[in-house]
């Protein structure tokens, strides 16, 4: 099984600029299915556990659906990006929530600068002590994951010069970044427990990890990635993620154990970061830098086995192909910007493929098994 939360920006679609009015979507929303998050100008949505890709793109698109419609009645916009190009800072809030108002009074300007959204997967894992020892073993794979959901070159109304600004954002936070290595739950446990008494977080849902075992459900949870304007391109990670799980759960029964060094990982993390699609990754396995599209297509062929398992392999290899021709949601906003010089051109782009419904016109398949 497989799930996903996305996270929305909301726009003032006359000045695309954010604006805290997430509350009046909610209002009008399912609560089972969307959320608050932190800022007031993001709207949570939550897909159900599910086993075919396909169903979990028409999924996510009905919420979007839902979402944009009830957005539109109220003269805003639904923008899935990692970071919006137009802010008014003074003009945004936190979440009227005590957790978030602790948070805010804790951490300050990281938390009012926490202007950003993400995409979260979810992989199904039983065993809590597997799904430790899974969380610290993929971190090699996180960059490469993170390239293809890149989508936040804007950040305050400049162009970063990166794919995705929304890491650099986000590994301020105390507990961000790759996960260390754990013997068992029980040991990440006690860390959990130390922190806490610590008083630097408050709560097992301040563990910002890249991939972490979930506190909430029997899952490993992939947290590094942008929100995605295309659907696809969360199907893609959403596979990839999936299939990697599987691949590694099979080497932890296998053996011998591993470890996985952070530095290398932080390194290559900030690599795909700067690069997205169109510069150079580390390769995972060699740890030498290659073309984007090359890393990538070898990530798929080793993960075939995997794919094929699940009933993903046409699926992943049509929509990876797709997804490397046109390339990296912050180079179609540069493209945007570039052809009159306004940021309010990238928004609407954003806000167009946000709400395309690009996966509702792909039919059912047959025969698919899942994992």
């Amino acid at each position: 099984m497989i799930g996903v939360e996305e996270e929305f920006h909301v726009v003032d679609v006359e000045t695309r600029y954010l604006v805290s009015r997430a509350g009046l979507l909610l209002r009008r929303l399912p609560s089972d299915q969307f959320t608050p998050e932190l800022q007031r100008s993001v709207v949570e949505a939550n897909s159900r556990p599910l086993e075919r890709l396909e169903d979990l793109g028409r999924e996510l698109t009905g919420l979007r659906r839902e979402v944009t419609g009830v957005a539109e009645g109220l003269g805003l916009g639904i923008a899935a990006a990692g970071s919006m190009p137009l802010v008014d800072q003074d003009a945004l809030k936190i979440s009227p929530d005590p957790r978030y108002e602790q948070m805010l009074a804790d951490y300050q300007l990281l938390t009012r600068e926490q202007l950003i959204c993400g995409t979260q997967v979810h992989a199904q894992i039983e065993d809590r002590d597997l799904a430790v020892a899974v969380a610290h073993r993929l971190a090699p794979w996180v960059p490469p994951l993170l390239a293809l959901s890149s989508s936040s070159p804007y950040w305050l109304g400049e162009d970063t010069g990166y794919a995705s600004y929304r890491p650099l954002v986000w590994q301020r936070w105390p507990t961000a970044g790759p996960l260390a290595k754990f013997a068992s739950a029980a040991e990440y446990d006690r860390m959990v427990e130390d922190l806490m008494r610590s008083g630097v977080i408050t709560d097992p849902g301040m563990l910002y990890f890249d991939i972490r075992p979930s506190d909430h459900v029997p899952t490993v949870e992939l947290r590094v990635c942008d929100s995605c304007p295309r659907v696809s391109d969360i199907l893609v990670i959403a596979g990839l993620f999936r299939a990697l799980v599987a691949r590694e759960l099979t080497a932890i029964r296998k053996g011998p154990d591993r470890s996985v060094r952070p530095e290398p990982v932080r390194a290559a993390t900030w690599r795909a970061a700067r690069s997205g699609l169109e510069g150079e990754l580390v390769d995972p396995d060699e740890g030498v830098p290659r073309p984007a599209a090359e890393v990538i297509g070898r990530m798929v062929d080793g993960l075939r086995p995997e794919l094929e398992a699940a009933g993903d392999w046409e699926l992943v290899t049509t929509l990876v192909r797709e997804a490397l021709g046109r390339g990296s949601s912050a180079a179609r906003q540069r493209e945007a910007f570039a052809r009159n010089g306004d940021l309010a051109d990238v928004v609407d782009l954003v806000l167009a493929e946000t709400r395309s419904e690009e996966w509702g016109a792909v039919p059912p398949r047959t025969g698919t098994k899942a994992a």
